[in-house]
């Protein structure tokens, strides 16, 4: 019994498939993050140009 709990943590700590899900899950929500940032940032400075283009016309 107790060798197959000993077994089983062993088994538990080596394994990486859930650390791999969590890795990627980190990086998505950074990459989503990044995402927003950029089209905040771009879509005000974007918009100021339309408006300046709109009144130009």
């Amino acid at each position: 019994m107790r060798r197959a709990i000993t077994n089983q943590v062993l088994r538990f700590i080596h394994e990486e498939d859930g650390p791999t899900a969590t890795e990627y899950a980190v990086m998505f929500a950074m990459i989503l993050l990044v995402c927003i940032a950029a089209v905040k940032t771009l879509g005000t400075k974007v918009s100021g140009k339309f408006v300046v283009a709109e009144q130009g016309w």
